[in-house]
């Protein structure tokens, strides 16, 4: 039988107090609030293709037109977004607690850059960030935030395209700049089918291990490594808080608070209490 997870903000008031050295687990729950589709799930499509048809490496050896078409359309609706009140209540915490000489760090699963635009300085992304490209030749990785990413994009990549447009020639497509390499550049993202950077998982686990208290904001947290992040924590008994609007049976027995509702009305009640 589930035990009875405790709902009491006081209670959480009273440990946030004491806590020196907090990490907030975040996903995609967060950034829906502010206008950012998942593509994940019923009706998560982009025109007729899922993420799991074009965030592959096999699709974008195949058709990187089409697949720089679907990262160019969602950078442009992150760029036209705005970090919502949740983003703003982690960045004021962390603005706060650091002054204070305590600990604050974001992991998030999330690729698009709203907790830095929100004042957030330590952030994690462990699954990379559409305001960044690799190139494929080089390696190098670096910020871009250009709109468009190249001429060739320029009103590309809407998602009701009824007769979509002929493919972009791959020499037009986004290119390195670094001196003469002039490689071909894709989103710096962890597509499905690859590993995530082992320097990454390494920085995430001393994080969750040095933490003493951690909150789990807008994720399901049903996606490994980062499913296995919570209880990691609870298993050392440090108090786990969950906002979302329905809470995760995988991890619900291992919470000590679940604060029901959206993230950016539940979380800034939370975080009040600091300073």
């Amino acid at each position: 039988m589930s035990r009875k997870v405790c709902t009491d903000l006081k209670a959480f008031h009273d440990i946030l107090q004491k806590s020196t050295n907090i990490v907030v687990l975040t996903g995609a729950g967060v950034s829906a609030e502010s206008g950012i589709p998942t593509f994940r799930g019923s009706g998560g499509f982009w025109r007729t293709y899922q993420a799991t048809d074009m965030a592959t490496p096999g699709a974008f050896k195949r058709d990187p037109s089409l697949v720089w078409e679907f990262y160019h359309y969602r950078r442009e609706v992150v760029m036209a977004a705005s970090p919502n009140m949740a983003h703003n209540a982690l960045a004021e915490a962390e603005r706060k607690l650091t002054s204070e000489g305590r600990k604050f760090n974001i992991i998030t699963q999330n690729v698009d850059g709203l907790h830095v635009r929100a004042g957030s300085h330590n952030v994690l992304e462990i699954h990379g960030s559409l305001m960044k490209t690799r190139c494929v030749k080089c390696r190098d990785v670096r910020d871009n935030h250009d709109s468009p990413i190249c001429p060739a994009l320029k009103d590309r990549g809407s998602p009701k395209v009824e007769a979509p447009l002929p493919r972009i020639p791959v020499e037009e497509l986004p290119r390195c700049k670094v001196n003469a390499c002039n490689g071909l550049l894709r989103p710096h993202v962890v597509w499905f089918g690859e590993g995530l950077d082992g320097a990454v998982l390494k920085k995430a686990a001393s994080l969750l291990e040095a933490c003493d208290l951690c909150l789990v904001v807008g994720t399901s947290s049903v996606v490994y490594p980062a499913a296995a992040f919570a209880p990691s924590v609870a298993e050392r008994g440090v108090p786990v808080a969950e906002f979302n609007v329905d809470d995760t049976p995988t991890i619900h027995d291992l919470l000590s608070f679940y604060f029901q509702g959206p993230c950016g009305t539940t979380l800034p009640q939370a975080l009040a209490a600091i300073g």
